[in-house]
């Protein structure tokens, strides 16, 4: 191995750590407490040689939802693959989507409440993004219906999703009665 790779290497590494250290302080104590003299600390390094990987709290909101949308990614396509038929698919997606929001709170915020400085729905929105879209429109597709765009379905069922985490993790819906909420979605918008 070269010095460039071992330097490669390293940087990667404290890239991750860097990353991983803003998303357990996020989970912890919120993104508030966040900061770049906070994260330098945790991560015992300077807070130039953080700068040298991220231009500020932004990028690394950023990055944790980068990691997050791969995260949710993989967990719905386990679901959903895991599922014996069309409807149990959906529900499974369903379920799965409210369960990673419910885990991960922060990274939730980061994909989908704070600026990160990511493009969402353009040519040049980064791939893990598209790909957690993706993941959802692979199951949705077959239940869109007869004329219905899948895309413009699959946004439509994911923000019924998204407003379903977002007012349960507020407290403005009644978590017992989430099963019912789920149940009810998949059987008015799926056509199974």
């Amino acid at each position: 191995m070269s010095v460039h790779e071992r330097k490669q290497r390293e940087r990667a590494e404290r890239e991750r750590l860097i990353v991983a250290t803003a998303r357990e302080l996020a989970e912890q104590q919120g993104w508030d407490a966040v900061t770049t003299r906070r994260l330098a600390e945790r991560i015992e390094y300077s807070q130039p040689v953080l700068y040298s990987h991220f231009r500020g709290k932004r990028e690394i909101i950023g990055a944790v939802a980068l990691e997050g949308a791969a995260e949710m990614a993989s967990a719905v396509r386990a679901a959903t693959s895991a599922a014996d038929g069309p409807r149990e698919r959906v529900a499974a997606l369903a379920l799965t989507y409210l369960d990673f929001a419910a885990r991960n709170p922060a990274v939730y915020d980061a994909l989908f409440q704070l600026d990160g400085g990511l493009a969402y729905a353009r040519e040049d929105t980064p791939e893990p993004l598209k790909d957690a879209f993706a993941a959802l429109l692979e199951t949705l597709a077959e239940v869109a219906g007869d004329g219905v765009h899948p895309g413009l379905f699959t946004e439509v069922f994911w923000a019924s999703l998204h407003g379903l985490a977002t007012l349960t993790r507020a407290g403005r819906l009644l978590p017992e009665e989430a099963a019912g909420r789920v149940e009810l979605l998949v059987d008015r918008l799926a056509v199974v």
